[in-house]
């Protein structure tokens, strides 16, 4: 009997891309809209063969399911590199350079020259290599998919050991994003060395400087 994969078509739509493009890379970020934590990004190569129950777009699937596909992803991936851009990085360049800064850094990293990059969203990094955006692609390609998932989960266990440097913030809770209790704390605490100042404008105003 053949064996059945939730979100095959994930993997499909990965196998007719390399007909023309033997090695694929799937690229995607986490973190573009914390106010709080640098912004990640995942690069990620499968081999054909490759399938993974159960992997999707990371916003579709609980904490759990990525941490454990997060292992799965690392033992099967031909090559893979997840990379970041610094608050500071954020901060000079903007939220969307740094990004592109980030994903440019996780292809550099894989060691491997991939012979199409797949981006999610619609917007390219400079890279060295033939590149091609894909709206929502983390739903549509397998490779992009991994690569939300190590970039999420890489992005989530750095909020959580920074939640132990300022406990104050309760970054375990919400990863940084300007949730009620952030917004909250913020007003109460100021920000901290972690946080995005060009992003507390219009929380703070004036008053966003470190303590």
């Amino acid at each position: 009997m053949a064996r059945v994969v939730l979100h095959k078509e994930l993997f499909d739509y990965d196998s007719e891309l390399r007909k023309k493009h033997p090695v694929i890379c799937g690229v995607d970020e986490a973190g573009r809209g914390p106010l709080a934590g640098d912004v990640y990004a995942a690069a990620v190569i499968l081999d054909d063969e490759t399938l993974i129950d159960y992997l999707n777009d990371s916003k579709k699937i609980s904490e759990m399911r990525r941490e454990k596909l997060y292992d799965e992803i690392i033992a099967k991936a031909k090559a893979y590199c997840v990379a970041s851009a610094t608050v500071e990085e954020i901060d000079r360049l903007n939220i969307l350079n740094a990004t592109m800064l980030a994903m440019k850094r996780a292809v550099e990293g894989i060691g491997v020259v991939p012979d199409m990059a797949l981006v999610d969203g619609n917007r390219l990094p400079e890279l060295e290599c033939n590149a091609q955006c894909i709206v929502k692609g983390d739903a549509k390609s397998a490779s992009i998919a991994a690569a939300s998932v190590l970039a999420k989960v890489s992005r989530d266990r750095s909020m959580r050991e920074l939640a132990e440097k300022y406990p104050e913030y309760g970054f375990e809770q919400h990863k940084g994003y300007g949730t009620a209790l952030h917004c909250e704390m913020l007003k109460k605490y100021g920000a901290s060395a972690i946080h995005r100042k060009t992003f507390l404008k219009k929380i703070l105003g004036d008053k966003n400087e470190q303590d």
